[in-house]
């Protein structure tokens, strides 16, 4: 079986995450979204990591392959655990390519077996990301074009009980 790790923060999914995550489903026999909890940042994001789980699991309830985990270890670590043969990497800009292919050479080193497979952003997710969905939603703009539907009252909900008037 061939098992894929999507790991990263997801603070909240989008829909650019969730478009990678059904790309690499068609890939791999399994794959696992790990929320990647940094120690030093607990408690930075909006959404526990506890949360982040509990929502990327409703909006991939329907992917039969995808699991949703989340992990304290370095990656490449997790994924021996998981006997995972492949990170899955999405990538919107040159810039993002730079810092990954650092990322996927360090993982290789620690973990041999261990590849990367990078997958571009579909056009229509390319300027999606989490902190810029964070920003609009404290503005209460409308965020259906860039989250899930089904989290969107979600993170509405969590900005306004952070948000002060």
């Amino acid at each position: 079986m061939k098992t894929a790790i999507y790991p990263g923060s997801f603070d909240p999914i989008t829909l650019g995450h969730l478009n990678i995550i059904k790309r690499a489903a068609v890939c791999f026999d399994k794959v696992i979204v790990c929320v990647m909890v940094n120690a030093e940042k607990v408690g930075t994001g909006l959404f526990t990591p506890d949360e982040r789980v509990e929502l990327i699991r409703r909006v991939v309830s329907k992917l039969p392959n995808v699991e949703v985990d989340q992990s304290t270890i370095m990656v490449a670590e997790y994924a021996r655990q998981k006997r995972a043969c492949t990170l899955v990497k999405g990538l919107r800009a040159v810039s993002d390519y730079e810092m990954e292919l650092q990322m996927a050479l360090i993982n290789r080193k620690l973990n041999p077996r261990l590849d990367t497979m990078f997958l571009p952003s579909s056009t229509k997710y390319t300027y999606i990301s989490s902190s810029m969905v964070k920003e609009m939603a404290s503005y209460g703009a409308d965020l259906s074009d860039f989250v899930p539907r089904e989290i969107i009252g979600d993170v509405n909900e969590k900005m306004k009980s952070g948000r002060k008037e």
